[in-house]
């Protein structure tokens, strides 16, 4: 007797498939969800080395968490259509006529709507909370309580220096900061635009000529951190790098005092502090 072939249609019984993806879905979204938070957040970058690269930390975290469901609604449905609608080996059948259903438009509509608002409600609040850690020009709308300690970042082909100027005025071819203390960053340039990039402190901003660009930072523990220019800004662009370093408050001390005593000849001839240089144009022919 030869097998009843096997029959689909309306009157099949048959999974329902949606509420077992949905189902799927759901399931994974709340197991991986929290495990990308606990184990991926606290590895993401830039780190922990200052309370703004902290902020970004906790952005990249939130960011990655809320894209953690949407990744996996795409391959869990990649999955489960490759298992379940696959056509059988050696068939060439034509599916079923599809003319859209308005529940799930209308489903993907909501859910797209209110993921792109939180994110903006988000980033409104984070840029009000933490929008110190980025260049703002010389009037930032965000600016931290508390005391600040200047240091001018003066960018020129293919080198940075640093100017204290509540120590004379020196300027120093290092950086040297002091560990839990606000840093008040007046970025400049001498001559074309740089972009001073000091990742580990979740610092970035334009270095632009005749312009202040001031950013805020708080460094948070004892540390090496790289500097470097990231904007093309010419031939030797690759080799404007350095090592700054974040040390305590009294080796900060003893170290600015000995860049006072050592650099004070040049300081001297230096021209006043200001917040932007304007360079002879042969000062690099002589």
């Amino acid at each position: 007797m030869a097998a009843e072939p096997h029959t689909t249609g309306a009157g099949a019984a048959g999974p329902n498939h949606a509420r077992r993806f949905g189902a799927i879905w759901v399931i994974a979204s709340l197991i991986a969800t929290p495990l990308v938070i606990v184990l991926v957040g606290p590895i993401l970058p830039p780190g922990n080395g200052s309370e703004q690269a902290s902020g970004h930390v906790t952005d990249n975290t939130v960011l990655l968490a809320m894209a953690t469901p949407v990744l996996l609604l795409v391959v869990i449905y990649l999955i489960y259509a490759t298992i379940y609608f696959r056509q059988p080996r050696g068939a060439a059948l034509e599916g079923p006529p599809i003319r859209g259903d308005s529940r799930v438009q209308t489903t993907w509509i909501v859910i797209t709507s209110v993921l792109v608002l939180a994110l903006a409600a988000y980033g409104t609040v984070r840029l009000e909370e933490d929008g110190a850690g980025s260049g703002a020009g010389a009037n930032p709308l965000v600016v931290p309580s508390g005391p600040k300690l200047p240091v001018q970042v003066i960018a020129q082909q293919w080198t940075f220096t640093y100017r204290y100027p509540t120590y004379g005025g020196v300027e120093t071819p290092h950086l040297e900061l002091p560990v839990n203390q606000m840093i008040e960053l007046h970025v400049t340039s001498l001559d074309v635009i740089h972009s001073f990039w000091a990742y580990q402190l979740g610092v970035k901003a334009d270095a632009n000529p005749h312009v202040d660009n001031v950013v805020f930072v708080k460094p948070t523990r004892l540390q090496t951190f790289e500097v470097r220019c990231a904007e093309l800004c010419g031939i030797w662009h690759g080799e404007m790098f350095d090592h700054g370093h974040v040390v305590s408050a009294s080796a900060f001390n003893i170290w600015i005092h000995q860049q006072e005593a050592a650099f004070a000849p040049a300081t001297k001839v230096l021209p006043p502090y200001s917040k932007t240089y304007l360079p002879e144009p042969t000062r690099r022919g002589e």
